[in-house]
């Protein structure tokens, strides 16, 4: 049977990261994976982190303000075999489960 474990992030980041440990590390199908604002708003989560803060370039500035609005959920499609594994990397890498 497939459900859906759910976690939520204050970065984008650490949502990035999570899906990069489920895809790469554990062979989770990327098809599988949601990625989206928790909030009616669009949100690059609710601080500042990663490409968000530096142009990630030398002597560049960076450019605007991330939007952040809200925390960034990550929804994983999963079976039951793989919910206790899905939850831990949501939580290693910063996420509240749900």
């Amino acid at each position: 049977m497939t459900g859906t474990i759910c976690g939520r992030f204050e970065t984008r980041r650490e949502a990035e990261l999570a899906v990069e440990h489920l895809v790469q590390d554990h062979g989770v199908e990327r098809s599988a994976i949601t990625v989206r604002a928790a909030v009616a708003e669009n949100s690059a989560g609710t601080e500042a982190a990663g490409a968000d803060v530096e142009s990630g370039h030398p002597g560049v500035e960076k450019h605007g303000d991330p939007k952040l609005a809200g925390m960034i959920e990550v929804r994983v499609a999963c079976g039951a075999a793989d919910r206790g594994l899905v939850a831990l990397v949501l939580r290693e890498t910063g996420g509240e489960v749900a």
